[in-house]
Protein backbone atom coordinates (compact mmCIF):
# COMPACT_ATOMS: atom_id res chain seq x y z
CA UNK A 1 0.00 0.00 0.00
CA UNK A 2 1.60 3.17 -0.90
CA UNK A 3 0.26 6.80 0.30
CA UNK A 4 -2.47 8.54 -1.45
CA UNK A 5 -3.40 11.89 -2.50
CA UNK A 6 -3.09 14.12 0.52
CA UNK A 7 -1.10 11.57 2.70
CA UNK A 8 2.40 10.45 3.66
CA UNK A 9 3.53 7.95 5.93
CA UNK A 10 3.45 9.02 9.64
CA UNK A 11 6.66 10.90 10.12
CA UNK A 12 7.40 9.71 13.84
CA UNK A 13 9.80 7.43 13.13
CA UNK A 14 12.06 9.79 11.21
CA UNK A 15 12.39 12.35 14.38
CA UNK A 16 14.63 11.90 16.77
CA UNK A 17 13.68 11.06 20.41
CA UNK A 18 14.13 14.61 21.30
CA UNK A 19 12.05 15.69 18.75
CA UNK A 20 9.11 14.17 20.29
CA UNK A 21 7.06 15.24 22.97
CA UNK A 22 7.64 14.31 26.83
CA UNK A 23 6.71 10.77 28.36
CA UNK A 24 4.57 9.87 29.41
CA UNK A 25 2.65 10.16 26.61
CA UNK A 26 -1.11 10.06 26.69
CA UNK A 27 -2.66 7.41 25.34
CA UNK A 28 -3.65 8.52 21.89
CA UNK A 29 -0.08 9.50 20.70
CA UNK A 30 -0.46 6.69 17.48
CA UNK A 31 3.55 5.33 17.13
CA UNK A 32 3.13 2.87 14.95
CA UNK A 33 5.80 2.58 11.55
CA UNK A 34 2.30 1.69 9.74
CA UNK A 35 -0.01 4.69 10.27
CA UNK A 36 -0.63 7.20 7.46
CA UNK A 37 -0.71 11.27 7.65
CA UNK A 38 -3.86 12.64 5.89
CA UNK A 39 -4.19 16.08 5.55
CA UNK A 40 -7.71 16.88 6.29
CA UNK A 41 -8.06 20.38 5.63
CA UNK A 42 -7.02 24.13 7.36
CA UNK A 43 -7.95 25.14 10.46
CA UNK A 44 -6.03 28.52 10.76
CA UNK A 45 -4.11 30.61 8.61
CA UNK A 46 -1.79 33.40 10.30
CA UNK A 47 0.69 35.60 10.21
CA UNK A 48 3.69 33.40 11.18
CA UNK A 49 2.52 30.26 10.43
CA UNK A 50 -0.59 27.79 9.10
CA UNK A 51 -2.12 25.22 10.74
CA UNK A 52 -3.65 21.99 9.14
CA UNK A 53 -5.92 18.97 10.38
CA UNK A 54 -4.14 16.03 10.35
CA UNK A 55 -5.22 12.71 10.65
CA UNK A 56 -2.45 9.63 12.14
CA UNK A 57 -4.27 6.34 11.46
CA UNK A 58 -3.22 2.80 11.55
CA UNK A 59 -5.46 1.78 8.18
CA UNK A 60 -7.94 -0.78 9.24
CA UNK A 61 -7.09 -0.35 12.81
CA UNK A 62 -10.13 1.94 14.26
CA UNK A 63 -7.92 1.88 17.60
CA UNK A 64 -4.88 3.54 16.58
CA UNK A 65 -6.14 6.58 15.04
CA UNK A 66 -6.14 10.38 16.54
CA UNK A 67 -6.35 13.67 15.25
CA UNK A 68 -3.76 16.26 15.06
CA UNK A 69 -2.96 19.95 14.64
CA UNK A 70 0.01 20.48 12.21
CA UNK A 71 1.58 23.77 12.59
CA UNK A 72 3.76 25.05 9.13
CA UNK A 73 5.64 27.71 9.89
CA UNK A 74 7.26 30.04 7.17
CA UNK A 75 10.38 31.00 6.59
CA UNK A 76 11.60 34.52 7.45
CA UNK A 77 11.23 35.87 4.11
CA UNK A 78 6.94 34.87 3.91
CA UNK A 79 6.03 35.76 7.76
CA UNK A 80 4.94 39.07 9.02
CA UNK A 81 6.56 38.77 12.98
CA UNK A 82 8.17 42.11 12.70
CA UNK A 83 9.09 41.86 17.12
CA UNK A 84 11.60 39.38 16.73
CA UNK A 85 13.94 41.36 19.22
CA UNK A 86 11.34 42.01 21.96
CA UNK A 87 10.89 38.68 22.53
CA UNK A 88 14.22 36.84 21.85
CA UNK A 89 16.35 39.68 24.45
CA UNK A 90 17.83 36.66 26.41
CA UNK A 91 17.15 34.11 24.36
CA UNK A 92 19.77 31.59 22.90
CA UNK A 93 19.57 28.92 20.52
CA UNK A 94 21.56 25.76 21.68
CA UNK A 95 24.19 25.82 19.47
CA UNK A 96 26.80 28.79 18.93
CA UNK A 97 26.86 28.28 15.77
CA UNK A 98 23.45 28.62 14.69
CA UNK A 99 23.49 31.33 17.33
CA UNK A 100 26.13 33.61 14.87
CA UNK A 101 23.72 32.34 11.86
CA UNK A 102 20.65 34.11 13.01
CA UNK A 103 22.84 36.94 13.83
CA UNK A 104 24.30 36.67 10.32
CA UNK A 105 21.02 36.81 8.32
CA UNK A 106 22.26 37.53 4.90
CA UNK A 107 23.91 34.08 4.66
CA UNK A 108 21.42 30.80 3.45
CA UNK A 109 22.57 29.32 6.81
CA UNK A 110 21.07 32.14 9.01
CA UNK A 111 17.77 32.02 6.92
CA UNK A 112 17.55 28.59 7.15
CA UNK A 113 18.44 28.33 11.34
CA UNK A 114 15.75 31.82 11.78
CA UNK A 115 13.71 29.99 9.89
CA UNK A 116 13.40 26.69 12.25
CA UNK A 117 14.36 29.15 15.61
CA UNK A 118 10.22 29.99 16.26
CA UNK A 119 9.41 26.19 15.82
CA UNK A 120 11.56 25.02 17.91
CA UNK A 121 11.03 27.29 20.70
CA UNK A 122 7.43 26.90 20.38
CA UNK A 123 7.89 23.14 20.67
CA UNK A 124 10.90 23.59 24.11
CA UNK A 125 8.41 25.74 25.57
CA UNK A 126 4.65 23.58 25.37
CA UNK A 127 7.08 20.35 26.38
CA UNK A 128 8.24 22.30 29.99
CA UNK A 129 5.00 23.96 30.24
CA UNK A 130 2.83 20.58 29.81
CA UNK A 131 5.00 18.59 31.80
CA UNK A 132 4.35 21.25 34.83
CA UNK A 133 0.80 20.99 33.99
CA UNK A 134 0.20 24.03 31.75
CA UNK A 135 -3.35 24.29 30.37
CA UNK A 136 -1.84 24.01 27.01
CA UNK A 137 -1.85 21.08 23.49
CA UNK A 138 0.26 18.19 24.00
CA UNK A 139 3.28 18.39 21.67
CA UNK A 140 3.90 15.42 20.06
CA UNK A 141 6.48 16.19 17.74
CA UNK A 142 8.74 18.33 15.82
CA UNK A 143 10.42 17.93 12.28
CA UNK A 144 11.97 21.33 10.72
CA UNK A 145 9.39 23.93 10.70
CA UNK A 146 6.56 21.77 11.02
CA UNK A 147 5.00 21.01 14.84
CA UNK A 148 2.90 18.58 15.34
CA UNK A 149 0.26 18.72 18.60
CA UNK A 150 -2.86 17.68 20.12
CA UNK A 151 -5.76 18.93 18.48
CA UNK A 152 -8.45 20.81 20.66
CA UNK A 153 -12.25 20.10 19.50
CA UNK A 154 -14.19 17.25 19.02
CA UNK A 155 -15.28 14.73 16.42
CA UNK A 156 -18.97 13.87 16.35
CA UNK A 157 -20.82 10.68 15.88
CA UNK A 158 -20.96 11.45 12.12
CA UNK A 159 -17.55 11.89 11.44
CA UNK A 160 -17.52 16.08 11.58
CA UNK A 161 -14.66 17.43 13.24
CA UNK A 162 -15.09 20.98 15.11
CA UNK A 163 -12.52 22.79 16.54
CA UNK A 164 -12.82 24.53 19.78
CA UNK A 165 -13.95 28.00 19.42
CA UNK A 166 -11.47 30.85 20.92
CA UNK A 167 -12.49 32.67 24.01
CA UNK A 168 -13.39 35.51 21.96
CA UNK A 169 -16.05 34.22 20.23
CA UNK A 170 -17.93 33.09 22.96
CA UNK A 171 -20.42 34.61 25.36
CA UNK A 172 -20.75 32.68 28.40
CA UNK A 173 -22.97 33.68 31.35
CA UNK A 174 -21.47 35.37 34.59
CA UNK A 175 -20.87 32.16 36.60
CA UNK A 176 -19.08 30.12 33.72
CA UNK A 177 -17.23 33.56 33.31
CA UNK A 178 -15.93 33.58 36.60
CA UNK A 179 -14.72 30.15 36.48
CA UNK A 180 -13.02 30.42 33.08
CA UNK A 181 -11.47 33.86 34.85
CA UNK A 182 -9.70 31.42 37.74
CA UNK A 183 -8.83 28.63 34.92
CA UNK A 184 -6.68 31.00 32.72
CA UNK A 185 -5.05 32.59 36.35
CA UNK A 186 -4.10 29.28 37.23
CA UNK A 187 -2.64 28.62 34.16
CA UNK A 188 -0.49 31.99 33.88
CA UNK A 189 0.60 31.31 36.90
CA UNK A 190 2.00 27.67 36.02
CA UNK A 191 3.84 29.60 33.20
CA UNK A 192 5.14 32.05 35.30
CA UNK A 193 6.68 29.13 38.14
CA UNK A 194 8.69 28.56 34.79
CA UNK A 195 10.01 31.88 35.02
CA UNK A 196 8.06 33.25 31.90
CA UNK A 197 5.00 35.04 30.33
CA UNK A 198 2.95 33.98 27.23
CA UNK A 199 3.96 37.53 25.58
CA UNK A 200 1.18 38.10 23.07
CA UNK A 201 -1.84 36.75 25.48
CA UNK A 202 -5.13 37.51 24.01
CA UNK A 203 -9.00 36.03 24.03
CA UNK A 204 -7.48 34.70 20.10
CA UNK A 205 -5.16 32.30 21.86
CA UNK A 206 -7.02 30.65 24.27
CA UNK A 207 -9.07 28.12 22.58
CA UNK A 208 -12.60 26.56 25.36
CA UNK A 209 -12.20 22.79 24.99
CA UNK A 210 -16.26 21.73 25.79
CA UNK A 211 -15.40 18.03 25.68
CA UNK A 212 -11.76 18.64 27.70
CA UNK A 213 -13.03 19.05 31.47
CA UNK A 214 -13.93 21.30 34.06
CA UNK A 215 -17.16 19.88 34.41
CA UNK A 216 -19.58 20.74 31.88
CA UNK A 217 -18.02 24.54 31.41
CA UNK A 218 -15.26 23.38 29.45
CA UNK A 219 -11.69 24.10 29.73
CA UNK A 220 -9.47 26.40 28.81
CA UNK A 221 -6.64 25.89 26.29
CA UNK A 222 -3.49 28.23 26.24
CA UNK A 223 -1.79 27.87 22.60
CA UNK A 224 0.65 30.25 20.12
CA UNK A 225 3.31 29.84 22.64
CA UNK A 226 6.30 30.66 19.93
CA UNK A 227 7.49 33.84 21.50
CA UNK A 228 7.53 32.81 25.40
CA UNK A 229 9.18 35.53 27.45
CA UNK A 230 11.61 34.80 30.05
CA UNK A 231 10.95 36.98 32.95
CA UNK A 232 14.16 37.38 34.03
CA UNK A 233 16.44 37.54 31.14
CA UNK A 234 14.05 39.65 29.37
CA UNK A 235 14.53 43.36 30.06
CA UNK A 236 10.74 43.37 28.40
CA UNK A 237 9.51 40.21 30.22
CA UNK A 238 7.36 42.27 33.31
CA UNK A 239 6.24 44.38 30.48
CA UNK A 240 4.80 41.90 28.23
CA UNK A 241 3.25 39.84 31.23
CA UNK A 242 1.02 43.26 32.23
CA UNK A 243 0.12 43.61 28.76
CA UNK A 244 -1.13 39.69 28.68
CA UNK A 245 -2.88 40.96 31.49
CA UNK A 246 -4.72 44.02 30.58
CA UNK A 247 -5.64 41.77 27.45
CA UNK A 248 -7.44 39.63 29.47
CA UNK A 249 -9.11 41.00 31.72
CA UNK A 250 -9.91 43.68 29.06
CA UNK A 251 -12.17 40.93 27.21
CA UNK A 252 -13.55 39.68 30.85
CA UNK A 253 -14.74 43.27 31.91
CA UNK A 254 -15.87 43.81 28.77
CA UNK A 255 -18.49 40.62 29.34
CA UNK A 256 -19.32 41.64 33.04
CA UNK A 257 -16.69 40.05 35.27
CA UNK A 258 -14.73 42.43 37.20
CA UNK A 259 -11.39 41.92 36.48
CA UNK A 260 -8.61 43.80 37.24
CA UNK A 261 -5.30 43.54 35.11
CA UNK A 262 -3.34 45.39 38.08
CA UNK A 263 -3.97 42.35 40.59
CA UNK A 264 -3.87 39.79 37.99
CA UNK A 265 -0.15 41.23 37.30
CA UNK A 266 0.55 41.22 40.77
CA UNK A 267 -0.99 37.52 41.38
CA UNK A 268 1.26 36.03 38.10
CA UNK A 269 4.04 37.81 38.46
CA UNK A 270 4.88 36.97 42.70
CA UNK A 271 4.62 33.20 41.28
CA UNK A 272 7.56 33.82 39.22
CA UNK A 273 9.85 34.38 42.24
Amino acid sequence: MEPGADQRWSTWTSVTKGQRGPEPRPDWVVTADAALDTELGVLKTGKEADVFLVERAVPGDPDRRSLLAAKRYRGRDHRQFHRDGEYTDGRRVRRTRDQRAIEDRKSSWGRAVAATQWADAEFLALSQLWDAGAPVPYPVQIDGTELLLEFVGHEAADGAVEAAPRLARTRPGPELLADWFEQLRAGMGVIARLGWAHGDLSPYNILVDSAGGADDGGRLVIIDLPQVVDLVANPFGAELLHRDCRNVCTWFASRGLDADPDELFADVFAQAW
